[in-house]
């Protein structure tokens, strides 16, 4: 073989230098890129890997329990199954650097989680902080899961896991890249969520921006425990505002389209307790050009109970203004509501006459609201529902709230009316209750066609409640309103009829009434009075009981009044 001559040799030591340069670069390339990736928080759980490099040498000690406490699994558990002896082992075997030992702690605890119904001794916390920490994704999956069973059990208190330190590793395992162990990191988030001090506790350290982030995961069980865990949060005012801050608006909203009926009642509900706070109303109604009002008035339509309820709840708790209300109106929003005042769920029929009562305050809306088929269905909730002091109380605001409009004479001629009166006799009424049908009553007899058609159904028994309650001094208002429906009635052949069965139980109400502190009651008493005196036998009875002098002694003391409050009157401008 020939040598090579001096312009080639010098070549090759040429490409032999440039070749050594780029190899020293590219080596420096290398490092860097992994200096990078190694530095990544999505690696922060896994920095114990490098013990994968090598076999893990198993320890003599550990070959020792590990032999110990296979024995005792055998024999039936001779030793307590949560004793002194059992936490030794399971500390060495959940600090072992050898994952078949960690997987036999892991596997013990999740046994126990699930046979076992007592309460967890806080020393069987500690062994719980390595194994959650493991670097073999079965001990994870494992651990995480027995101490969600453990949660839900109630066999560990919330507030001492996150005491012991557990909560740092829990929120570190939502960035695992496994289903399980995400679905199970956030079960143990949400369930720690439901207490006070845990909430914020969360907040605090950085655990809200994992959780919103798998709430859009493709895995339904992460959503759903995600979602969960955001709302149990939510019943923290602070954290709210840090939801807020985080994004979690615009994703809870989008969540509400969800395919999953779980998913769509979690983040409705949340978007509820956020809107229980006035000061989220503009940030909600901004996001995505006033979507959230189209998406929960399409949830409205729901098949499922719970979620279509809530919509309600949720729409109630934004409709603080008239503006609100009027757009929640104009979104078709009626026809729904009727279907859901039908429906065979109480709390369905509560959250939508709810929402009805809230939407028919603003006189804007009232017009649009009235019509024959809610006048109907609200007849129908008073005839069927004459104990439930939610129905009752806000169906019959809502008659009064409609009586006000344009629309008084469809109210009039309406099932309400009769469903009104019959609500009287229950009796089990609740005051609150029985407060407002008598207000309503006493609202629609104020124009003469509603006495008219309120006197056609008047019977004996409903004459005898009216003048019982009327008399019954202590429950002032439905006194009052029961007197005010009696004094418009007067005057009607049907109604004087049925009054003169009880001229002692009138005159009583009337003494009472005179004598009253308050003016009003006075003033209805003297006009109630003027009114039957104009009836031969009322005027008799009354002279007969010495109405007519309780009347003068009324007088007097008025004028008397008169004088003093003409002489204060005449010192003052003195």
């Amino acid at each position: 073989m020939g040598q090579l001559c001096g312009r080639c040799l010098q070549l090759l030591r040429d490409f032999v230098a440039m070749v050594q340069r780029t190899s020293a670069e590219l080596l420096h390339n290398i490092k860097e890129c992994l200096i990078l990736i190694s530095s990544c928080s999505c690696l922060k759980q896994s920095s114990s890997k490098g013990r994968q490099l090598y076999k893990p040498i198993l320890q003599p000690h550990e070959r020792a329990t590990a032999q110990e406490f296979l024995q005792h699994i055998q024999t039936g558990f001779k030793m307590s199954p949560l004793g002194k002896d059992t936490l030794e082992a399971l500390r060495t075997l959940a600090f072992s650097e050898n994952p078949a030992l960690q997987q036999s702690a892991a596997l013990y605890y999740l046994h126990m989680s699930q046979h076992m119904n007592v309460p967890l001794p806080v020393e069987h916390l500690e062994p719980f902080y390595a194994l959650l920490r493991s670097a073999d994704l079965e001990v994870q999956q494992m651990s995480s899961l027995s101490l969600v069973n453990f949660l839900l059990e109630r066999n560990i208190d919330k507030e001492l896991v996150v005491q012991m330190g557990l909560l740092e590793p829990i929120l570190e395992l939502l960035e695992s890249g496994d289903p399980t162990v995400q679905c199970n990191s956030c079960a143990c988030t949400m369930t720690l969520a439901i207490s006070e001090s845990n909430q914020e506790a969360i907040g605090a350290a950085q655990g809200i921006t994992p959780l919103l982030a798998l709430a859009n995961s493709y895995d339904p069980r992460v959503q759903q425990n995600a979602v969960g865990a955001i709302l149990n949060l939510t019943q923290s005012e602070k954290i709210q505002q840090v939801l807020c801050k985080e994004g979690a608006l615009p994703i809870l909203t989008l969540l509400l389209e969800s395919a999953d009926s779980e998913v769509q009642y979690y983040s409705c509900t949340a978007l509820s307790n956020m809107a229980a706070n006035a000061q989220h109303h503009p940030a909600m109604l901004r996001t995505g050009d006033r979507f959230l009002l189209r998406a929960l008035v399409s949830l409205l339509s729901s098949s499922v109970d719970k979620v279509s309820s809530q919509a309600c709840v949720c729409l109630r708790n934004l409709a603080t203004s008239a503006d609100t209300q009027a757009e929640i109106v104009a979104h078709n929003v009626l026809p729904k509501l009727l279907s859901l005042l039908a429906s065979g769920n109480k709390d369905v029929r509560c959250a939508a006459v709810a929402l009805l009562w809230i939407l028919c305050q603003h006189p804007r809306n009232q017009d649009a609201l009235t019509c024959a088929e809610l006048l109907q269905s609200l007849g129908m909730l008073l005839a069927a529902h004459k104990t439930d002091p939610v129905i009752v109380g806000h169906t019959a605001c809502i008659i009064q709230n409609l009586s006000l409009s344009k629309n008084r004479q469809r109210i009039v001629e309406s099932p309400c009316v009769e469903g009104l009166l019959q609500t009287m006799l229950s009796t089990d009424i609740q005051e609150d209750s029985l407060h407002y049908v008598t207000s309503c009553l006493a609202e629609l007899a104020k124009q003469e066609g509603a006495t008219l058609h309120m006197v056609q159904w008047m019977d004996e028994p409903l004459t005898k409640c009216l003048l019982r309650l009327a008399g019954q001094l202590e429950r002032t208002e439905p006194s009052f309103q029961a007197a005010s429906v009696i004094q418009h009635m007067i005057g009607h052949e049907k109604m004087m009829l049925l009054l003169k069965c009880h001229v002692k139980e009138i005159q009583a109400y009337l003494k009472n009434f005179l004598t009253h502190q308050e003016i009003r009651f006075q003033q209805l008493g003297i006009s109630t009075f003027c009114r039957l005196q104009e009836d031969p036998e009322f005027s008799l009875a009354f002279r007969k009981s010495q109405m007519t002098k309780l009347l003068e002694q009324v007088r007097q003391q008025t004028e008397e009044t008169q004088e003093l409050l003409r002489a204060a009157n005449c010192h003052a401008d003195s």
